[in-house]
Formats: C-alpha cells, sequence, structure tokens
C-alpha cells in the first residue's frame, strides 16, 4: 500500500523506437518484438545505448553462443535469466556502467596503479 509498484508486466506492439523498448527498464518488466531472422534480432538488440544484460532463449548451442559473441552487453543468459553468483563478474557496456562488479574484476574499482622506476647509478 506504500510506493510504488509493478506487477510483472510484458509489452506488446511495441516498436524499434519506443522509449521501454530502448531505455533500461528495472523492474519486472519485458517488450516482446517480432523477428524474423537471427542479423535482425542482433541488430536490433544492439541498437540501444544502454548494454546491462541480455538473455538468449534457444534449443541451439550453436545458434546461442554464435549470438552470444555478437551482443554489446556485460552479461548475456542463455536459457536463463537473472542468474548471478559473485565469482562471475556483473556490469554493463556503453551506457550501462563503469567497471564490474563481483569476482577479482571488481578489485579494479578500489585499486590504483602505480609505476615506480628508479635509477641507482
Amino acid at each position: 500500500s506504500k510506493g510504488f509498484f509493478v506487477s510483472p508486466t510484458l509489452l506488446t506492439n511495441v516498436g524499434d523506437d519506443d522509449i521501454c523498448v530502448k531505455e533500461e527498464i528495472f523492474g519486472p518488466v519485458a517488450c516482446a518484438l517480432k523477428f524474423k531472422t537471427e542479423e535482425e534480432v542482433i541488430a536490433r538488440a544492439n541498437n540501444t545505448n544502454y548494454g546491462l544484460a541480455a538473455a538468449v532463449f534457444t534449443k541451439d548451442i550453436s545458434r546461442a553462443l554464435r549470438v552470444q559473441r555478437q551482443l554489446q552487453a556485460g552479461t548475456v543468459w542463455v536459457n536463463c535469466y537473472n542468474a548471478f553468483d559473485a565469482r562471475v563478474p556483473f556490469g554493463g557496456y556503453k551506457e550501462s556502467g563503469f567497471g564490474r562488479e563481483n569476482s577479482e574484476y571488481a578489485i579494479d574499482n578500489y585499486t590504483q596503479i602505480k609505476a615506480v622506476r628508479i635509477a641507482v647509478a
């Protein structure tokens, strides 16, 4: 009764230029768009300023591997979604973040490298 709440929502009949397709929505909201070819869906998925995460659902593991290589996203889940592990880095591409959380890569966010060279003669 307090605050804002959105029930899980599937948005259909949306287009490539709709805000709900172009922007990151943090909540239980998904947009469903039809596509005809693998190339088309990859181009459409990458046609955004953001790239936090993506998911590929397929029975064809070769297709999953081929598609994930082309997606401009920091995390790609295959046949699952929102599966996190502290040992795996998490962070986005493009405007979806700076650096990585989790794993050894997160240490880079808290350290600064210094190189010192001393000539002794």
